[in-house]
């Protein structure tokens, strides 16, 4: 029984996107033409039911039709209960091997079509997808209760559980896994808590699949449509060229603004029609509220309820009870103890603003659609910063390979090769193969780096195949990302999708450098808030100095960055971090708000809700709403996130002390980054995560250095 199947399959129907061609693939021309010969006869099978036969298993996209997914589904879900019902009927006393082997590399089929639906559901979609989305989940939900709740196989695997010292620690680490996963799914409940446990997990499918469904109709029918250009003052001329291509796209005259899936949106910053900001930031905050807002409440109601089945007075408590923090007061302690500090800095910020204000001849109260101008109006007074001045330095083409890769090659010894021979499932994504310092070949890494229609919002990293000893695979990862394609001409990036950029190649490593046996242990499938740690770690070496002045050049002249240009973006780096962390921590105290509820508690008003919430923890700041309002919130509705969206914080604990670590032991070197990969990168969920840690930098963190991290103290 493979991760995918028994977790991420079920989690995964967050990221389902808009509307696009029902053929997932759009592939370059030559490959086109090399192909068309034979896929007529090959597209009359259905590739999903059998390994890929591409290196390391990686999907046939150029193969693959939507429709092909519920037949997939069927015989997975098939194929797997028959693999179940060998493992209970079998006459041997139970045993590691013949029970929970057994259950580990059982389910390959359906592992297999759930990875690649879920992924390209999140990537490339249409209605054949949302169709086949909302069949599948509730099917996914009952196979998922008819393994972990039947009393036979539990029997089986708890025998095994009492006698596990028998076992090497990786063993014993996937037995203890196995175990408390039936625990947590309520193995050990009564005949009639078991039927309403399933009840309750077919509804939290349903609706989590109708609200990932209802944010994914938001992306395509919240939009804002300019007609009068003269609105759009303060923006480039590449910009409104790239607003007008959108615009026409989708069959509309003037200029068409997308929302980004954050209650932020990146264009406030450069607006000067402040009725225009208004609009575009109501947008974005009140979206999705008339369908999803009923939604989060059952679904809010329903988890405490399955809580309390369980044994916890909340959701917050049985979520956390398998997570490093343990208890909802472990965190609320962290953020309740940051929120303060970074509400004093917020102010101090709002205070600058509101002059910048007063200093424009205006006088209106600073309101959060007008934050992010002015706060580029006082970037620019306190460090004379232009984003359209720094954009020029970072073109994507040149900070990939020149900056990501070559900081990867510095610290790793890597080398990406492109693999322009591979299938894709868009053409503007980009397919390489990554050799170790010994030129070994150790996975495949994909990169999707555009915004389009019928992709979800915002970044992430997942894969297609996990490695594994056990099973003979190499890793086959990739990470999205929601660049505006520009369009003509080379792509410009912010500063933020440089790093952002950076980040998700953290999780990228996680999953191509494990070094584990068994699949449910291996790469990125740890505790979620230790998850983000080596992404967090990864991004902060694209301020490194050696590695920015390799990658930060003119796309025009080749000339380096400006010494005094560099110097200033990098102190502007942490202007705005008390904006940034209360944003972010307003979203997720409002998390675990949502999952403390009782079973008995009644919610009225979901708006209500959300201020009472901010107001309990101080952090009811007018100017300042939290990074995802409950509406759009798909990493608490739909993302597998339900309290533990303050996992980034936690993390960033780790990462700025590891960080901080390596800066004392000399930075970007290949024995940082070995010692880093052996320690934490290779391990999996093979042993305890604090250990590892604690087995790289020999000290249990402190928050000292996220706070200097985030610039809350000098």
């Amino acid at each position: 029984m493979r991760k995918s199947v028994i977790a991420a399959a079920v989690a995964a129907v967050l990221f389902l996107a808009g509307c696009a061609k029902t053929e997932l693939v759009d592939l370059p021309q030559a490959q086109v033409a090399a192909q068309a010969s034979t896929q007529s006869q090959e597209r009359q099978v259905n590739v999903l039911l059998s390994k890929s036969p591409l290196q390391d298993q990686a999907p046939q996209f150029n193969l693959i039709r939507a429709d092909d997914f519920a037949t997939g589904f069927t015989e997975g879900i098939k194929n797997q209960r028959a693999e179940i019902a060998g493992i209970i009927n079998n006459p041997q006393p139970a045993s590691f091997d013949n029970t929970i082997l057994a259950l580990e590399t059982s389910g390959a089929l359906l592992t297999r079509v759930s990875r690649t639906f879920f992924n390209l559901a999140g990537l490339i979609s249409d209605e054949t997808f949302l169709t086949i989305e909302a069949d599948i989940a509730p099917k996914l939900a009952d196979h998922k209760d008819n393994i972990y709740l039947d009393p036979q196989l539990f029997r089986r695997v708890a025998a095994v559980y009492q006698h596990k010292s028998r076992l090497d620690p990786q063993e014993q680490r996937l037995v203890e896994y196995y175990y408390e996963q039936f625990v947590r799914a309520g193995a050990t409940l009564s005949a009639a808590d078991k039927a309403k446990m399933r009840e309750f997990n077919a509804q939290l499918a349903s609706l989590a699949t109708a609200f990932s469904q209802n944010s994914l109709k938001s992306f395509k029918e919240d939009v804002i449509l300019v007609t009068d250009s003269a609105q759009l003052a303060g923006l480039s001329d590449s910009d409104i060229a790239t607003l007008a291509a959108a615009a026409q796209a989708a069959g509309k005259e003037g200029y068409l603004i997308t929302l980004a899936n954050t209650t932020r949106q990146a264009v406030l910053s450069s607006l000067s029609h402040r009725e225009l900001r208004q609009r575009i930031w109501e947008t974005s905050a009140h979206r999705s509220i008339a369908t999803n807002g009923p939604i989060i409440v059952k679904m809010a109601q329903i988890r405490a309820q399955k809580a309390a089945l369980l044994g916890f007075e909340t959701w917050a408590a049985y979520t956390l009870a398998d997570q490093m923090a343990k208890t909802p007061a472990a965190v609320y302690g962290v953020l309740d103890d940051l929120a303060p500090k970074a509400l004093a800095r917020a102010k101090i910020e709002a205070a600058e603003i509101q002059g910048a204000i007063k200093q424009s001849g205006e006088h209106f109260t600073l309101q959060p659609w007008d934050w992010a101008y002015y706060a580029n109006q006082v970037r620019k007074q306190k460090y004379d910063l232009d984003e359209n001045s720094i954009k020029p330095y970072f073109e994507f083409k040149t900070v990939l390979q020149d900056g990501l890769f070559y900081a990867m090659e510095q610290l790793y010894g890597l080398r990406f090769r492109a693999r322009t021979d591979l299938p894709l499932w868009h053409k503007d994504v980009l397919a390489f193969e990554v050799f170790d310092q010994d030129n070994s070949s150790i996975g495949l890494f994909y990169l999707d780096p555009y915004a389009r229609e019928g992709k979800a919002g915002g970044a992430w990293m997942d894969e297609f195949v996990t490695q594994s000893t056990l099973q003979g695979t190499k890793p086959v990862v990739y990470n999205a990302l929601n660049i505006p394609k520009p369009a003509e001409g080379p792509t410009l990036m912010t500063f933020d999708e440089v790093t952002t950029l950076f980040h998700e190649m953290g999780h990228a490593l996680h999953g191509l450098f494990s070094k584990v046996k068994y699949p449910s242990l291996a790469g990125t499938a740890t505790a979620r808030d230790f998850v983000e740690f080596p992404s967090q770690v990864n991004e902060d070496w694209n301020i490194d100095p050696n590695v920015i002045a390799h990658y930060a050049k003119h796309y025009q002249t080749g000339e380096p960055i400006p010494k005094a240009l560099l110097e200033r973006i990098l102190a502007s780096n942490k202007f705005g971090q008390g904006f940034d962390t209360v944003e972010y921590l307003s979203a997720a105290l409002l998390d675990m708000e949502w999952h403390s509820i009782t079973q008995d508690t009644q919610i009225n008003n979901i708006e209500a809700f959300e201020q009472q919430a901010l107001a309990k923890h101080g952090l009811n700041f007018a100017p300042i709403p939290p990074r995802y309002k409950s509406s759009y919130f798909s990493h608490a509705f739909a993302g597998g996130y339900a309290a533990g969206y303050y996992a980034y914080l936690w993390t960033e604990v780790f990462a700025a002390d590891a960080f901080a670590y390596m800066a004392k032991q000399g930075g970007l070197t290949l024995d940082n980054g070995a010692k880093f990969r052996e320690q934490v990168l290779s391990k999996g969920n093979t042993e305890d995560l604090m250990q590892n840690y604690l087995d790289f930098t020999n000290k249990k963190p402190t928050i000292d250095a996220l706070l200097k991290r985030r610039g809350l103290v000098e």
